[in-house]
């Protein structure tokens, strides 16, 4: 079998089992969503944090709530990595520098989980454990409840309350994340994956000295690094790892978990707005892209030319012969179009193009099908705009499941949409006029220009893959793309939820002969045309002096 057609089998397959998925898990996180039973775990969480989660919240009161969870939460994974030398289980670590600590905690509080550090050379198993994966679940279930609440916007009328989001967080956690994450685990171990609290080994006599394995509690991270689109590895060389991901199988496998509850939420939307249609519209557009990115990234690494790459059939450079082109080329777009960052070859090594769809499918604002919970406000954030677009077109007032979409609606989808790119070129353009960062750069010329350019593409998105040849591990970029991380992640939430506000206020508009139908085809190609325009409009200029200089070149 050559490597293209096990490549495309690879992908059919993925594809049968997200849509064996789809239906079940859709409606099942819909029916924990619309619950109003609360099962006794979740109240003695409630009675420990002092939460009523029965209170209905407005956006304001919602927003507070995340903001002061998130803050909480960023204090406790910063105090927990400044203390990792005296705590028990440390591996002999000593604690984290403050700019490298603060780097972390805001990537793992904001879903990022960038990683400017060696997982095995600098974190012990408390901080692996009780700090790092912990921010695996919560910061994915805080992403879920935002999206659950701009669907309430669209599915309430005539009030401004949104729900509770200490309820929407803890039901995520509980009902959704965990679960899964227990059965994924034992596959994982079933698979290879190590599952322990086994200290540092060493495993042999090199020309150089030793060589260092470390153990750990590998799987159950590993699977919610995936599940929850979170992305930090337990190892430095992340699912390129044997430990973390040890066959083609639980490679697969990995994928799937990254993808499912993303596609998966599209039904959740249609069955609260009442509509499922609704959902298959957000579906094929997020399918669309996601399939025409993966297709794209195949097609440039098994078709570029050259000795070396006639020999091995294809761009091998940088890529784990475990799993060949065609499944890191579907493990790459899938962890660029969504918000999880996990990595199973190495993206600075990817031809000039390969390394341009990585970066275009962060840019997007990873929406197909995008971050847990996160890629489904996004896209809803775009279906708004496209509706906009569409409206003015035929001079008529824009409608969205039946809420008119107004100045106040239009203003804050605009802020959601400027904010990304805003820190993304802002900071990149500083990064590039200094002298010490730009000292980080391992190459020069365009794909030295498209490694600084990732880096804050992939922080502002909360995204944390990196074209690693970047030496991230300074003052500099742990504290701008920290800044980043939190900015880019916390910043569009705020006119998510007012937006969500905004719409659960006003009063159903009845539809009529002139309504736009948003459940057909016709708007789904809108909608996919709307992203690709305003992005390329956006960073054409930057990733012309990058990714396409290079790939031009080459």
């Amino acid at each position: 079998m050559s490597p293209q057609t096990a490549g495309v089998l690879q992908l059919i397959a993925l594809i049968a089992a997200l849509a064996l998925a789809y239906r079940p898990l859709g409606d099942y996180m819909a029916r924990v969503y619309s619950s109003e039973k609360h099962y006794a775990p979740e109240k003695w969480i409630y009675k420990a944090i002092g939460a009523n989660p029965t209170a209905e919240m407005r956006w304001p009161a919602y927003l507070r709530g995340v903001l002061a969870f998130s803050a909480v939460s960023v204090l406790f994974l910063y105090a927990l990595q400044r203390a990792q030398g005296i705590l028990p289980g440390s591996l002999g670590f000593s604690a984290i520098d403050p700019d490298q600590a603060f780097n972390t905690a805001a990537s793992f509080v904001a879903n990022t989980n960038w990683q400017s550090y060696a997982g095995e050379q600098a974190m012990g198993h408390v901080v692996q454990t009780g700090g790092l994966a912990v921010q695996n679940f919560v910061s994915a279930a805080v992403g879920m409840a935002v999206a659950v609440a701009l669907v309430r916007g669209f599915a309430r009328s005539r009030t401004g309350e949104l729900g509770n989001f200490w309820a929407d967080l803890v039901r995520g956690t509980v009902r959704i994340l965990l679960p899964i994450s227990v059965v994924g685990a034992v596959v994982l171990v079933a698979c290879g994956a190590i599952q322990n609290f086994s200290g540092i080994h060493e495993v042999g006599q090199f020309a150089g000295g030793t060589q260092q394995w470390n153990g750990g509690a590998v799987a159950s991270q590993e699977v919610i690094k995936e599940l929850g689109t979170n992305g930090g590895g337990y190892f430095n060389a992340n699912s390129a790892h044997p430990f973390e991901n040890p066959t083609p199988f639980s490679n697969l496998f990995e994928i799937f978990l990254i993808l499912v509850i993303p596609f998966a939420l599209t039904r959740t939307f249609g069955k609260l707005v009442g509509s499922v249609k609704q959902g298959y519209a957000i579906l094929a557009a997020m399918a669309t892209i996601w399939i025409g990115f993966t297709a794209l990234m195949m097609w440039t690494e098994f078709a570029h030319h050259g000795p070396a790459f006639d020999v091995s059939g294809g761009a091998m450079e940088g890529k784990e012969t475990r799993f060949g082109i065609g499944a890191s080329a579907i493990f790459s777009v899938a962890t660029t179009l969504t918000s999880t960052g996990a990595v199973n070859s190495f993206h600075s090594s990817y031809t000039g193009l390969g390394g341009g769809i990585q970066l275009l499918g962060m840019q997007l604002g990873e929406i197909a099908p995008g971050g847990v919970g996160s890629g489904l406000y996004g896209m809803l954030v775009m279906a708004i705009i496209a509706v906009f677009i569409a409206g003015l077109m035929v001079g008529r007032t824009p409608e969205y499941l039946g809420k008119k979409i107004g100045t106040r609606e239009i203003k804050f989808a605009a802020c959601y949409i400027l904010i990304t790119p805003a820190l993304v070129l802002g900071f990149t353009a500083a990064a590039m006029a200094l002298d010490t960062p730009a000292n980080s750069m391992t190459n020069t010329g365009a794909h030295g220009f498209s490694e600084i350019l990732y880096a804050y593409t992939s922080g502002a998105n909360n995204n944390g893959s990196a074209f690693a040849g970047l030496n991230a591990d300074t003052q500099w970029f742990n504290s701008t793309i920290g800044l980043a991380m939190l900015l880019g992640r916390f910043l569009p939430m705020v006119f998510v939820l007012a937006l969500a506000g905004s719409l659960a206020e006003q009063k159903p508009v009845p539809e009529t002969a002139g309504t736009l139908r948003t459940d057909k085809p016709l708007y789904a190609g809108l909608l996919v045309g709307t992203i690709l325009i305003i992005t390329g409009l956006t960073y054409f200029p930057a990733l012309a002096l990058g990714p396409l200089a290079e790939g031009l070149a080459s």
